[in-house]
């Protein structure tokens, strides 16, 4: 070990000459983490795993560190291809390191394309210029990669419940010889208990996830500092290459990770949008059962990232003090999922046009609601993409009245997993006849949780302009031409009698009267 480390030693100076390269650099920097050393070249960004062997990792032998070079290199390139170039290794002698040679190699590198750190997303944000049309690119993204994703199958010991609570067990196990403060300890143990209890309760839950295929190989370490604009893109690297367990995840264990990292840089809106995006396009409801159980682990995870160096000595007071707030800040939101619980059902009601999706997406955006489509979950039935042009007709195809029927049986079903899970669940569709939204005032009696009906209207010509308009663009879900909504107008049944709240989507959000509606008492 001491010898790999001098050897590396050796390398890394040699490598801080200009000459030492072959291409043209125009400045060399080093950045140090506790597993790699990372050479910044201009153009190129070179990454030398440490010779450790740190349990979770085990980098000690050169034959290990070119193994999870290789690793890298191809798990990075599912996400950042344009970032990942090559494994290089280096040959003749420390002090004077060749690129390549064709003697034997004394160590290795990730080669990687250099790129502007003003790009980090997580510094985008700070700025300010991280939009919520970003949020839907990243959960497409994501989407995309989770659905082409290797499947962890029963021969493979991932995603067991065993194996998803054994380090939620071990973070509570070393974190609690560090936290001495009372007041920190007992957080500690109320969060201890809790997520032993929701594991109890989760487990079928848990089994049932591997067996339908929800244990994929995953990015694994999932947050706004391992994502950049790269040439107009979003790449997403540094995903996890050195520990199985850490990758081969639940998809919703990635998901809760970046929901997570965006609450804690108080981008609430981004990551209310950027779920309820993701969940739109794979159509897995059925996990937000776990993700407060997943956002609780995730965020005791960096409490005790935070924390570690505690541990290690010779730290002045202000440090010791900030290491303790950082670790405060994350138990505190750790905390604050186990109390968000607050399920309600909710509908719109409004024919095409009237601005549906607009206040559902408010919902989401301001509310935290989980907001379910008619227009594509009805596709979804059918083995479309959202934005398929069916080419139906009024009561035909998707949208004959047997198609009609499923589709409000699914968002009913959908509406009762989201509200079970302890979100605001709002159904977006039509909802024009009394006896589409009677089952969902029951599904709220039943779950003894507040409905509301979204009554959303605008007027008739400004009906038929968004209309008109929408069906030109062809880059909507909703397939509603100007027949259909004449029909609609013709048809409706307004909830007079009913919960209702008379709404315009060119007005604001009414939030505080929404809120209000929608308390739990």
């Amino acid at each position: 070990m001491t010898d790999a480390s001098d050897t590396q030693r050796r390398l890394i100076e040699a490598l801080k000459q200009p000459a030492a390269y072959p291409h043209p650099v125009s400045a060399i920097r080093e950045i140090q983490t506790h597993i790699s050393t990372v050479l910044l070249t201009g153009d190129y960004a070179y990454k030398i795993k440490k010779p450790l062997d740190l349990g979770f990792l085990n980098f000690a032998s050169l034959a290990d560190r070119k193994r999870f070079c290789e690793e890298e290199l191809r798990l990075n390139r599912r996400l950042a291809p344009q970032l990942y170039l090559d494994v290089v290794a280096f040959t003749g002698s420390p002090d004077k390191p060749r690129f390549d040679g064709d003697d034997a190699p004394f160590e290795y590198a990730v080669k990687m394309r250099q790129f502007d750190q003003d790009g980090l997303l997580d510094r985008v944000l700070a700025r300010g210029e991280l939009t919520l049309g970003h949020m839907d690119e990243i959960a497409d993204r994501v989407t995309r990669f989770h659905a082409e994703a290797a499947i962890a199958d029963d021969s493979m010991p991932f995603g067991t419940a065993e194996a998803v609570y054994a380090p939620m067990a071990q973070n509570f196990e070393q974190l609690a010889p560090l936290i001495t403060d009372p007041e920190q300890k007992a957080q500690l143990e109320r969060l201890e208990a809790w997520t032993a209890a929701r594991y109890e309760e989760l487990r079928p839950l848990l089994a049932a996830r591997k067996q339908e295929g929800h244990i994929r190989e995953c990015h694994g370490d999932m947050h706004l500092g391992n994502m950049a604009f790269v040439d107009g893109d979003i790449a997403i690297f540094d995903g996890i290459e050195f520990n199985d367990y850490f990758r081969w995840i639940d998809v919703m264990s990635e998901i809760a990770f970046l929901v997570m990292d965006l609450d804690d840089r108080e981008a609430h809106a981004h990551a209310r949008h950027v779920l309820n995006r993701y969940l739109e396009r794979s159509g897995d409801y059925e996990g937000l059962r776990l993700l407060r159980f997943y956002q609780v682990y995730r965020a005791m995870v960096r409490a005790k990232v935070s924390s570690i160096r505690l541990s290690q000595g010779g730290l002045a007071n202000a440090e010791r003090e900030q290491i303790l707030a950082a670790y405060q800040s994350y138990a505190n939101l750790a905390e604050h999922y186990t109390t968000l619980h607050k399920p309600a059902v909710t509908i719109t009601c409004g024919v095409s046009g009237s601005g549906k999706t607009t206040v559902a997406q408010g919902m989401v955006d301001r509310l935290g609601a989980i907001r379910v489509r008619s227009d594509v979950e009805r596709k979804r039935l059918f083995g479309l993409p959202a934005e398929a042009d069916t080419k139906s007709g009024m009561n035909t195809g998707i949208y004959s009245p047997d198609a009609s029927a499923k589709t409000y049986a699914r968002l009913h079903e959908l509406s009762r997993v989201i509200a079970e899970s302890g979100f605001l669940a709002v159904a977006d569709a039509t909802f024009l006849k009394k006896n589409q939204r009677q089952p969902f005032a029951e599904l709220a009696r039943a779950l003894d949780c507040p409905y509301l009906i979204l009554d959303i209207e605008a007027e008739p010509d400004e009906l038929r302009r968004r209309v008109t308009e929408r069906a030109e663009a062809g880059t909507d879900a909703s397939e509603a031409d100007l027949n259909v909504l004449e029909q609609q107008l013709s048809e409706r049944e307004p909830p007079a009698d009913e919960a209702a709240l008379p709404l315009r989507s060119d007005e604001s959000l009414p939030v505080e009267t929404l809120t209000q509606r929608l308390r739990q008492d």
